[in-house]
């Protein structure tokens, strides 16, 4: 049986993987900042069998991350697998977007996924293996229109998981990340509050749960890139051999406001 850490759990990607893997037989050590929709995830796990460690905690606070990774830890007696999960996104130009909308981007996204790695890959070390999940996005593979604050926080990730990955081979330890289109959560809910207006886009979608079973399958046979919508694997190779051409291709599937 697995013991797995998640952030951000209390909806949308986080929410399905926690459910998911918990239906699958795993132990789940969940976190977010609200409590009432961290205990529902909790419930719902517990009502289907699982098991659940729910916590609130906010992933900008390193010693809060800490303090999560440490009662997994003492509660569980080990842990196999983390995913840095929690993020959000703010649509716009560059000129719309202010410094500080810009560096809580920079909180959430990329300091939260350096918090959670850093209190767990010491852990990992310890056992000599482990398996450390970043939730990317295809935009932190390739810039998107209107999307270039959230697309460097998500590029950001990507540094910092492909040098782990590096630093970590042969050591037992596996980094993977995880690279969806626009899933079907809340995100865009969230996004539009930030942004103060809606938006829409053209490109591909994909579900929660297809990203959720994308996870599980990486979970058993570990992959560096993971690729929920498969076809976006090509764009980051189009992008590689041709990117002006890219540019008119992600700017016809770029967010636009309604």
């Amino acid at each position: 049986m697995l013991n797995v850490l998640i952030t951000g759990a209390s909806a949308g990607i986080g929410r399905a993987t926690a459910i998911r893997l918990a239906t699958g037989g795993a132990t789940i050590a969940l976190c977010a900042r609200r409590a009432d929709r961290l205990d529902q995830v909790a419930a719902e796990i517990r009502a289907a069998g699982g098991e659940a460690l729910p916590v609130v905690a906010d992933v900008t606070n390193a010693a809060e991350m800490q303090a999560f990774v440490d009662r997994a830890l003492a509660q569980l007696g080990r842990l196999d697998v983390a995913i840095c999960n929690a993020g959000f996104g703010i649509y716009g130009t560059i000129e719309m977007i202010g410094a500080e909308q810009m560096q809580r981007l920079l909180d959430v996204n990329f300091m939260g996924t350096y918090n959670t790695a850093r209190a767990v890959v010491p852990l990992f070390r310890q056992r000599g293996r482990g398996h450390l999940i970043i939730v990317s996005s295809i935009a932190g593979k390739r810039g998107i229109p209107y999307m270039g604050a959230y697309s460097a926080t998500k590029f950001a990730q990507v540094g910092l998981a492909e040098s782990l990955r590096a630093e970590l081979e042969e050591s037992g330890i596996h980094v993977s990340i995880v690279f969806p289109v626009s899933t079907d959560t809340e995100f865009f809910e969230v996004m539009t509050g930030h942004s103060g207006f809606a938006t829409r886009a053209a490109g591909p979608r994909q579900t929660a749960a297809d990203v959720a079973d994308a996870i599980a399958r990486t979970i058993a046979r570990p992959a560096a890139e993971v690729y929920p919508y498969r076809k976006a694997r090509g764009l980051s190779v189009l992008n590689a051999l041709a990117p002006g051409f890219t540019d008119r291709i992600v700017k016809r599937w770029g967010r636009r406001p309604i």
